[in-house]
Parts: C-alpha cells; structure tokens; sequence
C-alpha cells in the first residue's frame, strides 16, 4: 500500500510563481504529489512532515557537474593514474552527496574516458544505490589538442600521448569521424552531446576565443544530432564561437563568460538557453587572490587576461533575458559535490534570487528535458522536494545549508555543509 505524507511548509516557492507562499501544504502518495494548498484534508495512514521553520523548493538541479573525481585536485593525475572503475566511484559518491546536499538530479556533462555514468545512473534508476538522479552526456566531442583533449597532461611524452588518444572515442578530425561518434554516443544512450568547441582557462596551449573545430565537422555533428534526435550542448566562452553554434541550431550553451550585447540579444531571439557557471570565475573577478594561487601559471595568466570581460559577460548575462540554467563546473576550489556554492556567486553578483530559483528548478528541469517529471510542485509531478532554513532571498550561502530532502517521495539524510 502506497504511503500519504503530507509536508506541512512554512513558505513555499513551487517553481511556478516568483513569491513564497506561506503555510501551505503538499500532500505526497508514494512517489508523487497529488495536492498542493491551505488545509488539504487528511487520508489515512497520513505521515506528517512539518517543515513550517523552512522554506520549501523543488529538489534542486545542478546542470553543470563533472562527478568523476573524489577530490578536485585530483583532476590533472586522474588522465594517467586512475582506472574507468575509480571513476565510476567517484560518480556514485558524488551522486550520493550532491543528493545529500538539496540536489536531487545532477547533470553531468561528459568526460574523455569511461567513468561508466550510464551504469551509475542505471544503479541509482533501479534503486540499488542512493543519488541524485543522473542525466548524462556523451564523451567529449572534441579535435586534438583542443580543451577536450585530456592527454594533454602527458603532452610531454608523445608516445604515452598517442597512445591514450586510441582509448579515446569521440577525439578526432574531420566530418565523417564526428558522424560516426555521434551515432556511437547514441547508440549507448547518452541523454544528450557535449562539443568541446572552444579553447579553455585550465588547458595550457589554447585560448578560452579558439574555435577547435571546422565548419565541416560542426555540421556532421548537428545533421547527425538532428537525424538520431539527441539535443546538444557546448562548451563556449567567445560570441564569435556562439554566434556560430546558434547559427547551427544549438539547443544551449555552456560557460558564454565572454558574453556581448549582440550575442546576448541572439540567445534570447532563439531561445536557447545559457548555464552561465558563475562561481569557476569568481577568483578573478572579485581578486581572490587566495584562491588564485591554487591554479596553474596558463590558468591564472588567462583569468588575468579576461578579467575585464570576464566581469561585463557576467553583467550583460546578468541584465539579460535569457534563459538560464544553474549549474556549478566545479574542477577547482570546491568539490564536485557542493552545488550551492553557485548559488552564493549568483546572489553577490546582484542576480535576481528568484531568477536563481527558477535556473535552479523550472529551468533547469527544461534542460535536462525531464520537467514532465520534476522542476516544480505540482499535482503529477515526482516528489522531489528540499527544506531550508536560511533565508533564499538574501542569503547566498542558503543552497549551501540544506535542512531536509526528498527524491521521489523518499526522505534521505542531509549533510551539513556550514
């Protein structure tokens, strides 16, 4: 017999309507929400939550997580030192924490070697391990040499370097390689593509405007995509690059830190969408100095270069009206699992926090093509759920101190992060 809960709210923001809504309630049985108002009757065997000292938010969405390491420093010796089973470890931990922390799907954005995601998501999907629930994109698709190109850290032993890159599928040159790699990523059932389609800040001989791909290899990857019907993503900081990709029909974009006026106004004529990752650019826009020296001499060199448009992207994403998705990029200074901290960089840079929410939920649930699922709270929708007790509205660090959480109309545990 499916059980009722019933969670009784001390505010409510339902992902629907830009306020918080006092004293309602949210009636659950089994895995769903059936009701959600002021003084629903009671069924029997009703488990009652009261959660009237919090605000309660759909489970929140991190549309930007790379979850294959256990610790972000690891991240440069993971290409030669650990195996595809660590990663697939690390992946569980990491769905186990980000899950323990309000977020209740996490959407991880690919890697160059296996980490085994389908089988974690796979895991988590039937019950057998505890996560967040997983949405997962393909290997990167990515040239030689480009940011995708992770045999890179070995550059200096080209015999090692050639050699891993035959263990890498989807890295490689011209349009009929990128057919085929699309095709692949399909066939073993990626939720979505991921282009390395732009220099970086970590990788060492690029620059974050590059364009690493040709005209001809962006249109077997797009007329492929459409034909296999998979949507696609990018990796991109420059408006020379966004321009291109929209041009192509991208369903979103990743990063956009370099973001103009006239790029800006295309996104929001198309629709596409844009996961702005804020807090990775955090050091060099507020000089954080501290945190500056943990990164390499290129990645501190490059963040110095773009420091000032680095800041105006910020603000001309900011005072648009794009669509925006919430996700963290964590690779440094924070671990892969602690979602909120970008929530901390929206806010102090004057975001609006109910736009933040709705990235967070609403939004987010569009991009991952799952908002028939989850996203809002409303009768259908999956009982993801999360409690906190700091206020939204004006405290940034309030996604980092989660009180309580449901996925699926099961209570887990939450971990204190404050």
């Amino acid at each position: 017999m499916e059980r009722y809960f019933k969670i009784k709210c001390g505010k409510l923001y339902d992902g629907l309507k830009n306020s918080l809504q006092e004293d309602m309630e949210i009636l659950i049985k089994g895995k769903k929400i059936i009701e959600v108002g002021h003084n629903i009757p009671e069924p029997e065997k009703l488990e009652t939550i009261d959660l009237s000292d919090c605000t309660v938010t759909p489970g929140m969405i991190d549309a930007h997580v790379h979850p294959e390491f256990f610790d972000w420093r690891d991240i440069y010796t993971d290409t030669v030192y650990n195996s595809d089973g660590y990663r697939t470890l690390a992946t569980a931990r990491t769905a186990r924490k980000t899950l323990m922390g309000g977020f209740t799907t996490i959407r991880s954005l690919g890697w160059f070697r296996e980490a085994y995601e389908l089988d974690v998501k796979r895991a988590i999907d039937e019950g057998y391990i505890e996560g967040s629930r997983l949405i997962v994109s393909s290997h990167f698709l990515c040239t030689p040499g480009s940011h995708g190109d992770m045999t890179q850290a070995v550059r200096n032993n080209p015999y090692l370097s050639d050699y891993m890159m035959k263990e890498y599928p989807t890295c490689g040159n011209g349009a009929d390689f990128f057919t085929g790699a699309v095709r692949r990523e399909k066939k073993m059932g990626f939720d979505f593509l991921k282009i390395m389609a732009t220099g970086g800040f970590a990788t060492p001989n690029d620059d974050p405007d590059d364009i690493q791909l040709n005209d001809a290899e962006f249109k077997a990857i797009f007329d492929t995509a459409q034909e296999v019907k998979i949507s696609v993503t990018a990796h991109a900081y420059g408006p020379r690059l966004m321009k291109k990709l929209i041009g192509y029909g991208i369903t979103g974009i990743e990063h956009g830190s370099l973001m103009d006026k006239e790029t800006a106004k295309l996104f929001e004529d198309s629709g596409t969408y844009l996961v702005p990752t804020f807090v990775p650019y955090d050091d060099a826009i507020h000089c954080d100095e501290d945190s500056l020296s943990k990164k390499s001499e290129s990645f501190r060199k490059k963040l110095e270069k773009y420091q000032k448009l680095l800041r105006e992207g910020r603000e001309i994403i900011r005072e648009s009206k794009i669509k925006l998705g919430y996700g963290t990029d964590m690779v440094a200074v924070h671990q892969n699992y602690e979602s909120g901290w970008e929530y901390n960089a929206w806010l102090n840079s004057g975001m609006d926090p109910f736009r933040a929410l709705a990235a967070a939920t609403k939004n987010n649930a569009e991009i991952c093509e799952i908002d028939h699922l989850v996203g809002t709270i409303e009768p259908g929708k999956l009982a993801d759920i999360a409690g906190w007790k700091r206020d939204l509205l004006k405290d940034p660090d309030a996604l980092r101190d989660c009180a309580f959480v449901m996925k699926e109309g099961t209570v887990y545990p939450t971990e204190k992060r404050l």
